[in-house]
C-alpha cells in the first residue's frame, strides 16, 4: 500500500493532471489484482500525506473511480475496492420472477425488505391496476441480491383482492400467486435508462448518479385482469437485457416468393 501511494512518479509533467495520475495508478492496481475487491483504501488525509498531493486532488481522483464503479464509499467506514459484479443476461421473452431467474442460474437469492403492507392506492396505482373507489393495494418493496451482491430494487403493487396479506411473501411473489391460482401469464414491460439517486444508490451499494435500468411491468391473468404493477431499478453494471428479433410474417412470405421466381 505504501508503494502504491508513494510520492514517486507524480512529478512527470507529461503524464497529465495529478488527479488523473492518481486515478490511473489506483485503477491499474485494481486491474492487476494488487488491490482486491473489498480492500480498503487509506483515508483521504493519509493518501494526501503519502503521495504529497493536496486533499482536493486526492478527492477528485477517488471520486472519478467511485463514479466509474471501481470504488465504493460507505459512510462512516471509508473507501473500498468495489466487488466484481458478473454481468447477467436476461431474456425479455420469458415472464419469470427474480427468484426463478436466479434459481435457473444456480445462484443464491437474498431479499432485504424495505416495506410490506396494505395501503390506499396512489393515482398511478389506480390507473395501472384498474382499481375502484375504496380499493386497497398491497405494496412490496425490497432489495434483491444474488450471492451477496445487491442487483435490483423491486417495488411491486397488487390489488388487495389478489394479495390480501403481503406478509405471506417471504421469497418468490410469483410462487405465492401461483399457490392462489393467480399467477400472471403475460406482461407488458418498459425499460428506460435512469441515473440512481442517493437513496437508491446506497441500497444497491453503488455511487449516486451511476447508470441504472428502470423497468416497469404490468402483468395480467388469463382473463385479462391486471394482477401486478412493478417498478424496479437494476444496476446498469450487472444486467444485459436480450431479446430475439424475427422478420414480420409478411416480410418472410415476400422473401420466399422472390426466391422461387
Amino acid at each position: 500500500m505504501e508503494e502504491l501511494f508513494s510520492a514517486d512518479g507524480f512529478d512527470d509533467a507529461g503524464a497529465g493532471p495529478l488527479y488523473v495520475q492518481l486515478h490511473r495508478r489506483i485503477a491499474e492496481a485494481i486491474a492487476s489484482g494488487r488491490l482486491k475487491p473489498g480492500d480498503s483504501l487509506p483515508a483521504e488525509r493519509d493518501m494526501a500525506a503519502m503521495t504529497g498531493l493536496s486533499r482536493v486532488t486526492v478527492r477528485k481522483g477517488v471520486e472519478a473511480l467511485v463514479t466509474a464503479g471501481q470504488l465504493v464509499q460507505r459512510r462512516g467506514s471509508g473507501t473500498f475496492v468495489a466487488p466484481k459484479v458478473e454481468r447477467l443476461e436476461q431474456a425479455l421473452s420469458l415472464l419469470t420472477s427474480f427468484t426463478e431467474d436466479m434459481a435457473r442460474r444456480g445462484r443464491v437469492v437474498q431479499s432485504v425488505w424495505i416495506a410490506r403492507g396494505l395501503h390506499a392506492p396512489a393515482p398511478e396505482e389506480v390507473m395501472a391496476l384498474g382499481l375502484g373507489a375504496g380499493d386497497r393495494v398491497a405494496r412490496l418493496e425490497r432489495v434483491r441480491s444474488s450471492d451477496g451482491v445487491p442487483l435490483a430494487i423491486e417495488r411491486a403493487s397488487l390489488p388487495a383482492s389478489i394479495l390480501p396479506d403481503p406478509e405471506q411473501v417471504t421469497g418468490s411473489l410469483y410462487a405465492v400467486l401461483e399457490a392462489r391460482g393467480l399467477r400472471p401469464v403475460r406482461a407488458v414491460q418498459r425499460i428506460s435508462a435512469a441515473n440512481l439517486g442517493a437513496k437508491d444508490a446506497e441500497l444497491l451499494d453503488v455511487a449516486p448518479g451511476v447508470a441504472g435500468l428502470k423497468i416497469e411491468r404490468v402483468s395480467y391473468l388469463p382473463s385479462g385482469k391486471v394482477v401486478e404493477f412493478t417498478r424496479s431499478l437494476y444496476r446498469g453494471d450487472a444486467y444485459d437485457f436480450a431479446v430475439e428479433l424475427k422478420l414480420a410474417p409478411e416480410t418472410v412470405r415476400a422473401a420466399g416468393e422472390r426466391n422461387t421466381e
